[in-house]
């Protein structure tokens, strides 16, 4: 059965701002050119990361894995944005409202837990340099992100059991840009108190206690780093450790706000502007951060692109 607007009887439709013609307009282009700077930004900081022998150091595995899990999280649900910012049909299938609500779900989730390592690889650097390359062996790194990569899919699985069972009487507007959780629990006819639960206990493993591990090992960083004598050491780990907790508040800070609270409250244009906040800017942002903040990516891009013939050289290594 096709609808009026030619879309099947078994597709969603997002709304995203369709009811301001104007603001989808400046969206598109706004939302395209941060995608095209996420594409380009976290490519260069994956290749750079493989190319360079230099910053083969499981700070920038962990790095290359975090623009990785940005690259996918951004191409699951952009392109389908732009679309249907770009004409006048807003459908999505169902398959394809259920796969990106999944990606989602498992990306985001990965992404938290990956921050939280990085955290730990930070203090072990800082903390503990006459031992690092013993604690952050490679293969302890390779299954630190194997278990943040296997913690996603097991959230995403049972957040995307529990609200895709939710009855939603015939409602198939999706009041966002995508397919997310409090987009989709919104469209149920039900209040769940059972996922209401479920979410909120997720959200303490995946955010609050993440979030409060970075946070300690952020205290002890400070803590070592006031008695560090030498000027530029104490600069680099600055720089370095300033980099990533930037990316942790701007992440952690809207996730928190958007999953954290009774997903049954209306939230309209404020959940939708935040929406297109860390999905579209928050990834974009990363590798500039890194980049602009970082001394060794720097020198790496210029040693590649044949600008600088100098060899970056990672604070891991100075005592």
């Amino acid at each position: 059965m096709e609808t009026s607007n030619g879309s099947s009887g078994t597709d969603f439709i997002l709304l995203g701002f369709s009811d301001r013609p104007q603001l989808e307009r400046i969206s598109s282009a706004v939302v395209f050119i941060f995608y095209v700077v996420t594409l380009v930004g976290n490519t260069t900081i994956i290749l750079v990361s493989y190319l360079d022998a230099q910053l083969h150091t499981p700070m920038y595995f962990f790095l290359s894995n975090l623009s990785f899990l940005d690259l996918c999280y951004t191409t699951s649900i952009i392109p389908q944005m732009l679309v249907n910012l770009w004409s006048p049909k807003k459908s999505i299938t169902y398959g394809g409202c259920v796969l990106q609500f999944f990606s989602a779900l498992v990306l985001g989730a990965t992404e938290c837990l990956l921050l939280a390592v990085m955290a730990y690889d930070r203090y072990a650097a800082v903390c503990q340099p006459l031992h690092y390359t013993v604690i952050m062996h490679p293969q302890l790194c390779q299954r630190m992100v194997l278990t943040a990569w296997l913690g996603g899919l097991g959230s995403a699985l049972i957040l995307c059991s529990l609200t895709l069972k939710l009855p939603r009487c015939g409602h198939r507007k999706v009041d966002n840009f995508f397919c997310e959780m409090p987009a989709l629990i919104k469209m149920a006819c039900v209040y769940s108190k059972v996922i209401e639960i479920v979410v909120f206990v997720l959200g303490i493993v995946f955010l609050l206690i993440p979030l409060l591990l970075i946070l300690i090992s952020y205290g002890i960083i400070t803590h070592v780093v006031i008695r560090i004598r030498s000027t530029s050491r104490w600069q680099k780990i600055l720089n370095t450790c300033g980099s990533h907790l930037t990316v942790v508040t701007l992440f952690y800070g809207t996730a928190i706000y958007m999953y954290m609270r009774p997903q049954h409250i209306t939230y309209q244009n404020e959940g939708k502007f935040l929406t297109l906040f860390y999905t579209i800017v928050t990834p974009s942002l990363n590798p500039l951060i890194y980049t602009l903040r970082n001394i060794d990516v720097k020198s790496a891009i210029k040693k590649l692109l044949g600008i600088e013939n100098c060899q970056p050289k990672s604070y891991y290594m100075e005592k």
